[in-house]
């Protein structure tokens, strides 16, 4: 066993490792990750879907679990682990789709034979990874959106396998996840919390994004709750319904409308590049973020075509909305993208629910071609997220794109079999699963609430129903969002103003407040129409408890890579405290919730 001050870096800490970077490396990776962690986080994923309505990523849960698999390899070790959390969280990801069949039972769909299921679904996964590789260099490399939960691996990463950084960062991470965990146990037995909507993860969420972010989200969800009353008036919402029923189209809309803003700039920038190509430096792009465009495009249209082939062919569905459905999934894996992003918050069964309203719109009435068609959306939306969130921590440790890219093409061909393979599994042990809620609301389904599939069912249900206000609700927000866009992209463009708030306390002060309040990100304003207010509220009061601490601190920039730290220990440029405790809120309620879901589908078993 080799000693940890004399390795080199790169070599592995513990001697009978295989060598980073051989096939035997890659082979011990791919083994743990898609035989252990993989199906783990899947059958708690579907679990909880099938339960609760609702799952928790992998990516956190998987890095946790990883990093004591390539601890033996010292700092280098963080990129295997990295690896081993990308095919892992594809697994999960692909696993909670899972309802997407229970969804057809509900709907009384014929069901076409397993093997046919698992080739449309890893076709579709194929291309979804694909399209979110596409937009990686926008969303991770220029924009730099934080993706909190990628934020939190990438830190878990590095504090796990680095010794020197564990020691700085284990009481702030540590505690962090403890109190994650004790957050998210008593929300399950107290009804006076639950009912507060209190949530860790969406705590830490905040603490890791700061006000900039979380201030627009908390006014989003105040301006919804002063708007329900009149909206109920009006009848665009019934006697009983919560703002967001209505709230999230309008919080599409403004993400679109922002997107149109940031994606002609964009393009105006990459012409420009284009035309200055040939006096670009060579190199300028660190090898380990460099990809081939040629064979990714070629990628995405390959599996495009394989979609469309397994769709028609052999599910018999008609070629136009499938190709509907892709295109969709072309605008919705960047949509949600920059949600996820921002906030964390990935909102698939949202963008579902939309492509319906569109396909209503184009006179669908079908149902079969509906959740066939929409699931197309859904499943690359959940994946091609999964992706950019990955390619986020991996762009915080240096982690070879190309070789992470592999290992979740691997985890995508593992998910497509364990989807269908766990559907049928629970649905044959738990005939309650087969039961549609919406036709039989007073059934006694226990614990298994699927709240999901009762909005993806009910929004099967709405086709040829179209309502003006769902039109009005999407058009206000594009305008809005839009116009804001425009706005602060004008403002921060102004040299005066950017010196102003850059020059004194009192030019900051402005700023923040332009910034956070008078011409808030759309993007992040968009939270608080997707979420219960009780989630904006605790999303607000995480990132203004952030911002409150390092300002009072003075460290609102945490110390340079390479720098004493506490203890006269380096520490990464971007693990400050409230990251690594937001971080570890995020852990430690997903840990909690993979025991809950483990030991309940064990006792059910039993």
């Amino acid at each position: 066993m080799a000693d940890v001050s004399s390795s080199p870096p790169g070599s592995a800490r513990f001697g009978w490792l295989p060598a980073p970077g051989t096939w035997k490396f890659h082979l011990l990776l791919s083994a743990v990750a898609i035989f252990i962690l993989g199906p783990l986080g899947g059958v708690a994923a579907s679990y909880m879907n099938f339960s609760l309505g609702f799952f928790v990523g992998g990516q956190v849960l998987a890095g946790i679990l990883g990093s004591a698999v390539t601890y033996g390899y010292g700092p280098e070790g963080k990129h295997g682990a990295n690896f081993m959390q990308t095919m892992a969280a594809s697994v999960a990801s692909l696993c909670a789709m899972a309802v997407l069949l229970q969804a057809m039972v509900w709907l009384g769909m014929p069901q076409p034979p397993a093997w046919h299921l698992m080739l449309f679904v890893g076709c579709v996964g194929m291309f979804g990874v694909g399209v979110g590789m596409l937009y990686t260099p926008l969303l991770v490399d220029r924009l730099q959106l934080d993706y909190p939960s990628g934020y939190a691996v990438a830190n878990i990463l590095r504090a796990l396998t680095d010794k020197r950084i564990l020691k700085v960062s284990i009481a702030k991470l540590g505690g962090g996840t403890a109190l994650g965990a004790l957050v998210a146990w008593l929300t399950e037995t107290s009804r006076t919390l639950a009912s507060l909507g209190v949530s860790g993860s969406t705590l830490g969420a905040g603490m890791v994004v700061g006000s900039r972010v979380t201030v627009p989200a908390l006014l989003g969800g105040l301006v919804g709750l002063a708007l329900t009353p009149p909206l109920r008036e009006w009848g665009w919402l019934g006697p009983q319904d919560p703002f967001r029923k209505i709230g999230f189209l309008a919080g599409l809309g403004m993400i679109c409308g922002a997107a149109v803003v940031d994606l002609a700039l964009l393009a105006r920038q990459a012409v420009d590049r284009v035309r200055n190509r040939a006096q670009a430096v060579e190199g300028e792009v660190p090898a380990w973020k460099q990809v081939s465009l040629p064979r990714l495009f070629a990628w995405v249209a390959f599996w495009g075509v394989a979609v469309v082939a397994v769709a028609t062919q052999l599910l018999n569905q008609p070629l136009g909305f499938v190709l509907f459905g892709m295109a969709l999934s072309l605008l919705f894996v960047l949509i949600n993208g920059i949600s996820y992003g921002i906030t964390d918050q990935n909102p698939i069964s949202s963008a579902f629910v939309v492509s319906v309203l569109l396909m209503s719109m184009l006179g669908l009435k079908n149902p079969v071609v509906a959740v066939m068609s929409s699931s197309i959306l859904l499943i690359c939306t959940s994946v091609g997220c999964d992706m950019q969130q990955d390619r986020s921590t991996g762009w915080r440790l240096g982690t070879d794109r190309t070789i992470q890219f592999r290992y979740q093409v691997v985890g995508i061909v593992m998910g497509s079999v364990l989807c269908v393979g766990l559907a049928r599994v629970f649905m044959t042990a738990y005939p309650v699963l087969a039961i549609n809620q919406l036709d039989t609301p007073g059934a006694d389904v226990g614990q298994w609430n699927s709240a999901m599939t009762y909005k993806l069912v009910g929004a099967i249900r709405s086709l040829g129903a179209l309502s003006d206000h769902t039109l009005k609700a999407l058009a206000v927000g594009l305008g809005l969002g839009f116009v804001l866009e425009v706005a602060r992209k004008v403002l921060r463009g102004n040299a005066r103003y950017q010196g102003f708030v850059k020059g004194s306390p009192r030019g900051a002060a402005v700023g923040w407040t332009m910034d956070s309040v008078v011409l808030a990100s759309p993007y992040a304003s968009s939270f608080g129409a997707f979420v219960s207010l009780p989630s904006a509220i605790w999303f607000g009061v995480g990132g203004i408890a952030s911002s409150l601490w390092n300002t009072w601190t003075k460290r609102s920039a945490p110390q340079a890579s390479g720098t004493p730290g506490e203890g006269g220990e380096a520490v990464p440029e971007d693990m400050s405290t409230t990251s690594l405790l937001g971080g570890g809120l995020i852990a430690g309620e997903s840990l909690f919730f993979l025991v809950v879901g483990l030991v309940g589908l064990v006792t059910l078993l039993g």
